[in-house]
């Protein structure tokens, strides 16, 4: 990831963002939302899943209803729920965030060996197209780890870096972020503005494209670890305009920079969308 990126984390840091100037940038024609118009709340507009419905489908909504599924290398790593390649279907965990009874899960080993990743997800759309998502400033989830491994790289997946979107030669360097997770569930804000692509492989672009945005994924690669992953209450945010002034100082409080880590891995290029998993 090219250079440093700032994350809202936890609940306390939500507002102190929220009192920063509203600023935009543009990116493939877009004016992206910046600062605090970029993490206003979106209310049950913006909500994409919060997994309580147990089925492995976004909440269809906006015009989103993409299906969830696992992907993984071919070097030996494993995942449950299986993943789609192999014939597996997305289910929900019980025990998710905030209180609730349900979270998106993946468990499983990533192999020791030189390209290695096993990662969750979900498209936007199905059929698999280009969502406009140009009205919204990023996106916001809870995470946590379970036990093992917690460093992951969540991948928002456009136009130029989905091979869908016929724009990449070398295709999967989304752009995104790093984080390392702990054992309690906490909120994480992406603003679409700061993700960035990793450096060092695939093709690179200026800025995510937000008004064709393909879908998202939690990733993880560090060889010969155990993975607990768990994810729930997935959002957009940016649906408002603030209009007050930065803090003296121009800084965020409790919004920590997240230094460069080492590289990831592109996603398995052949994860199919998975089928519908029909609600009892």
């Amino acid at each position: 990831m090219n250079g440093k990126i700032r994350w809202a984390v936890g609940l306390a840091a939500i507002p102190a963002m929220a009192s920063m100037a509203c600023e935009s940038t543009t990116a493939g024609g877009v004016e992206m939302k910046k600062d605090a118009a970029a993490v206003a709340p979106c209310g049950a507009d913006g909500l994409i899943d919060d997994c309580e419905d147990q089925n492995n489908q976004v909440i269809v909504h906006q015009g989103r209803s993409g299906y969830w599924y696992t992907y993984v290398d071919d070097a030996g790593s494993t995942v449950t729920p299986e993943a789609g390649s192999k014939g597996g279907t997305f289910v929900m965990a019980e025990g998710g965030a905030n209180g609730s009874q349900y979270a998106a899960r993946m468990t499983g080993t990533v192999a020791n060996a030189g390209t290695v990743y096993v990662g969750m997800g979900f498209s936007f759309t199905d059929p698999k197209e280009a969502y406009d998502a140009s009205k919204y400033g990023g996106i916001k989830f809870y995470a946590k780890k379970g036990g093992g491994a917690g460093g992951i790289r969540i991948k928002i997946a456009d136009g130029d870096t989905a091979p869908e979107g016929g724009r990449c030669q070398e295709c999967f360097n989304d752009f995104g972020a790093n984080v390392e997770l702990t054992p309690a569930w906490t909120e994480y804000v992406l603003p679409f503005y700061l993700s960035k692509q990793e450096s060092g492989w695939g093709d690179t672009f200026n800025q995510i494209l937000p008004n064709s945005l393909y879908g998202i994924q939690w990733q993880t690669n560090t060889p010969g670890a155990s993975f607990d992953i768990w994810v729930d209450d997935i959002s957009f945010v940016g649906c408002d305009s603030v209009s007050e002034e930065p803090p003296a100082g121009g800084d965020v409080a409790g919004v920590p920079a997240v230094e460069e880590p080492p590289p990831a891995t592109p996603a398995d290029p052949s994860a199919p969308e998975p089928a519908p998993v029909p609600v009892e």
